[in-house]
């Protein structure tokens, strides 16, 4: 982009050329660059469909002997996917975030309808 004349954006012409791994901009978008923006769009909009997710377990789950609420993936895929067809995707993202426990690396449907999602 530094040398595509077709470019409007004046800010690459003042960036360094290359950044380092230990340069805490290194990997990250132009700050206040569209791109950022679409990123933190993004982020916001996965953590709106976590909390989502965390409520129909909630709402679907049935409260354990330890207090926790918890569903198997079978009930929550059938309850989920007329919402998001991205079930497994933010049960992941959930568990990254220490919403959710369930046992395995991945849920596939029928496979693993009998697994237990416990939200904590």
């Amino acid at each position: 982009q530094r040398k595509n004349p077709f470019s409007s954006d004046d800010r690459l012409a003042s960036k360094p050329a290359h950044s380092h791994r230990g340069d805490p901009t290194y990997g990250r978008p132009p700050e206040g660059s569209r791109t950022e923006q679409r990123g933190k769009d993004a982020h916001s909009h996965v953590g709106k469909e976590v909390e989502e997710l965390c409520l129909i377990i909630r709402r679907t789950g049935e409260v354990g002997e330890d207090g926790h609420v918890s569903v198997t993936f079978g009930q929550l895929f059938e309850t989920y996917v007329t919402i998001s067809n991205k079930v497994v995707g933010i049960l992941l993202r959930a568990r990254k975030h220490g919403l959710v426990h369930f046992e395995g690396e991945m849920l596939w449907q029928g496979k693993d309808d009998d697994v237990v999602i416990t939200l904590l």
